[in-house]
């Protein structure tokens, strides 16, 4: 696998509107780099990471060496109660930013061209502490790979401190599947 980093992600709110950062040069990059899922499925309409879904989440992954990054900020509909994010959210941030780093790694190991349609086999979340309805950091990394299928650690970070982490299993689909091709 290349360690040399695929880009860095921009700041968003849940809107896909760009938020200021302190490093001006840094916002710059951020801004006109697509993300993976802009790159490899833009006209995606998954809740979690669709770019082409305007009421979805429209997460941005970023490749940074052996991690995945997304960087997002809720909405206030997107809460449990206030201050603190809906437990359904923080499963889908994780899911989906989960799902596109195995398919990353898969598509690399594999030598592809263009990323496999990958599924969720299994998904483990654990809710730490109360995530709050603040700029999050979901980090990715995959632990275990096969031909077809990946293993993946995550974890929401808010103010430095982890709430929230995941472990899932995501498979690559063939053909007659009904998620196969479906980027």
């Amino acid at each position: 696998m290349s360690s040399s980093p695929i880009g860095e992600c921009a700041i968003l709110s849940a809107s896909n509107t760009r938020l200021p950062t302190t490093d001006s040069r840094a916002y710059n990059l951020r801004v006109t780099e697509k993300s993976i899922q802009e790159t490899w499925a833009p006209q995606n309409r998954c809740f979690g990471c669709g770019p082409a879904n305007d009421k979805g989440l429209r997460i941005r992954s970023f490749r940074e060496g052996d991690e995945f990054i997304c960087d997002w900020t809720p909405e206030p509909h997107h809460a449990a109660f206030d201050n603190v994010l809906n437990g359904g959210i923080i499963g889908a941030l994780l899911d989906c930013h989960s799902n596109w780093a195995a398919t990353m790694v898969l598509m690399e190991r594999n030598g592809s061209d263009s990323p496999p349609c990958t599924v969720t086999s299994d998904f483990h979340v654990f809710l730490k502490r109360p995530t709050p309805m603040a700029p999050l950091r979901i980090r990715a990394h995959v632990v275990e790979a096969t031909d077809d299928r990946a293993v993946v650690e995550a974890s929401i970070e808010s103010n430095g401190k982890v709430t929230d982490t995941c472990r899932g299993t995501f498979v690559a689909v063939k053909e007659g599947h009904p998620a196969y091709h479906r980027w």
